[in-house]
């Protein structure tokens, strides 16, 4: 990929940071609230818990709802003067498109 291909970068970026709020467990999940100070854990890391893992349908579900996002902003940018902004939006969901109709992505 060019360093100069700048929707592909930002949809990739913008995805890789969907695909990481996806893994991020609730905080209601931690199961920290309600503990005594005394029995709070100590220490660094002590208060982290483990992400889930997405499964790579879940992955692709991910994607694709980037890239409906990115369509549907683009439909509703319908004044001329965002014809640009538009014009952007679907090169990025034409990007994760790519992604998505490459083999081994189902």
């Amino acid at each position: 990929m060019r360093a100069r291909d700048k929707a592909a970068v930002s949809a990739l970026r913008a995805t890789l940071a969907a695909l990481d709020n996806a893994e991020a467990v609730p905080v209601d999940e931690a199961g920290l609230r309600g503990v005594p100070l005394e029995h709070a854990p100590v220490g660094a890391g002590a208060t982290e818990a483990p992400r889930r893992e997405l499964s790579a349908r879940d992955m692709v579900d991910v994607v694709r709802a980037e890239v409906a996002e990115r369509l549907d902003a683009a439909t509703q940018l319908t004044a001329l003067a965002h014809a640009d902004r538009a014009a952007r939006l679907r090169a990025e969901a034409a990007v994760l498109l790519r992604f998505l109709d490459e083999p081994g992505t189902a």
